[in-house]
């Protein structure tokens, strides 16, 4: 066990450098959310999404770090995740690897280890964008903070095991994005990620309620809006236990749906 461990913490270091060296997914999975912050809160500087219990207006930076967060968590682990893995896969990666004596609990923790990393990068790059290039009052409440940190951690790993069971999807590497994006991106969508979910109709806000994401950002949204923007939200609350029981649910989904998609070589190879 010693030994898996230390060969899963050495991967971990060389799945982040293989991470930033490809950068067509530095800037789809890890810029991406740092980019659609940026548009959205210059776009929408002039409009205010509200008052905050002061009666000061919240800004359009302010209103969606929750979102963007959360999709970047999305991101990170999902996306990231299942292209990677079904490249791998592709290319003939997985295919030597399992000639060699790495443990596959090793392969994984590189892998989920990876996503950990980046995607606590990039959370600290979002909340650096929003407070110092765009003014957002960050909490200053430790128990706001508590809330963000196992809503993101939780978020991720889930979002980890999920591309884990996903990268069985697509039908080789060469259409795994095209295969993967379209799916995080009509999860956004859905999600109260670029539009606000009290928006969308009863009947889509009921289908995106079964999905993770949904319930990642509004556990961001506890941390980072007003407490009276709670009566916007579907259930009329946060419902942070909620937040934690659909997310641990998902993540049991993932691990059970990754032990039967996941083989290191292909059917067809």
């Amino acid at each position: 066990m010693t030994n898996t461990l230390t060969l899963g913490s050495r991967r971990v270091g060389y799945e982040v450098r293989q991470y930033f060296r490809q950068g067509d997914t530095v800037f789809f999975t890890f810029l991406f959310p740092l980019v659609m912050l940026t548009i959205f809160s210059t776009a929408f500087s002039e409009t205010s999404f509200g008052v905050d219990d002061d009666g000061n207006n919240v800004s359009a930076a302010a209103f969606y770090l929750p979102a963007m967060l959360a999709a970047g968590v999305l991101l990170s682990g999902l996306q990231n995740m299942a292209v990677d893995i079904a490249m791998e896969k592709g290319d003939g990666t997985l295919k030597r690897l399992a000639g060699t004596p790495l443990p596959v609990f090793s392969y994984f923790l590189g892998k989920i280890g990876q996503v950990l990393v980046t995607g606590t990068l990039q959370a600290a790059a979002i909340l650096l964008l929003a407070g110092v290039v765009f003014g957002v009052r960050l909490p200053d409440d430790p128990a706001a903070w508590f809330t963000f940190a196992w809503v993101f951690l939780l978020g991720v790993v889930t979002s980890a095991i999920l591309g884990i069971a996903l990268s069985g999807l697509p039908r080789s590497g060469k259409s795994a994005t095209a295969v993967i994006i379209p799916i995080t991106l009509v999860l956004q969508f859905i999600s109260g990620v670029y539009l606000s979910f009290t928006q969308l109709p009863d009947w889509l806000q009921n289908v995106a309620s079964v999905f993770p994401l949904k319930w990642m950002a509004q556990g961001m949204r506890a941390v980072f809006l007003p407490d009276g923007y709670k009566t916007l939200e579907q259930s009329g609350s946060w419902d942070l236990p909620g937040v934690a029981l659909v997310t641990l649910l998902w993540l049991v989904v993932g691990l059970v749906a990754a032990r039967f998609t996941f083989r290191w070589i292909r059917k067809d190879s």
